[in-house]
C-alpha cells in the first residue's frame, strides 16, 4: 500500500513535474493568482487534516464502544444459566461443552478492532476532508472570474506540456504503459 492511498499524505507530483508546475506558476500567473492558489491549497490541506483527525478519532471511539459492548455481552452470557447436558428420548445423556472460554474477548481481537476502525476512520475522514476542501478551494478561486480564467489558462498550458513530456518518455521507452 502506497502512502498516496491516504489523503493526508498526498503531497507532491514528483520532482520533474513539480519543477514544470513551478515554472508555469511563476511565469503564467500574477501575484494575486498565486496568492489565491496558495489560499486554496491551504484550505484543502486544512480540511484534509481536520477530516483525517476527526475520522481517526471517530474510528477509535467506535472501536472502544464495540469492545465495551462485546465485553458486556460476554459477561451477560457468562453469568446466564446454560444447559450442561442434553437428554435424548431413549434416555441417553450427552454433556454439552462449555463454550465460555471460546467467546471471551481476546487481546488480538481488541488490537485488530482498534487498528481497523482507526485506519478506516482515517481513510474515510481524510477523503471526506479532501472532498470538502476541494469544493471550498474551488469556490474561493471562482470568486474572481478574471483570476479564474488566468489560472485555467496556466493549467491548460501546464497540462499540455505534461502530456508532451509523457509522450516523449513513452516514445523513448523510459515509461511503461502499465500493462
Amino acid at each position: 500500500m502506497s502512502s498516496d492511498s491516504l489523503a493526508l499524505f498526498r503531497k507532491s507530483m514528483g520532482n520533474e513535474l513539480g519543477a514544470l508546475a513551478e515554472q508555469h506558476y511563476q511565469h503564467d500567473l500574477q501575484t494575486s493568482d498565486r496568492d489565491a492558489l496558495k489560499s486554496a491549497a491551504s484550505r484543502v490541506s486544512m480540511h484534509t487534516t481536520i477530516g483525517s483527525v476527526v475520522g481517526f478519532s471517530l474510528g477509535l471511539y467506535l472501536s472502544y464502544r464495540l469492545r465495551a459492548n462485546r465485553t458486556a455481552m460476554f459477561n451477560a452470557f457468562r453469568t446466564s444459566e446454560k444447559p450442561v447436558a442434553v437428554q435424548f428420548a431413549g434416555g441417553r445423556t450427552e454433556n454439552l461443552p462449555d463454550l465460555t472460554p471460546m467467546l471471551k474477548p481476546s487481546t488480538f481481537g481488541d488490537i485488530a478492532t482498534y487498528t481497523l476502525f482507526g485506519l478506516g476512520g482515517l481513510f474515510v475522514g481524510g477523503e471526506t476532508g479532501l472532498l470538502t476542501g476541494g469544493l471550498s478551494a474551488q469556490s474561493a478561486i471562482k470568486k474572481d472570474p478574471e483570476s479564474k480564467r488566468r489560472i485555467e489558462t496556466a493549467f491548460r498550458k501546464f497540462r499540455a506540456e505534461t502530456l508532451r513530456l509523457e509522450a516523449d518518455q513513452l516514445e523513448k521507452g523510459q515509461k511503461t504503459l502499465g500493462l
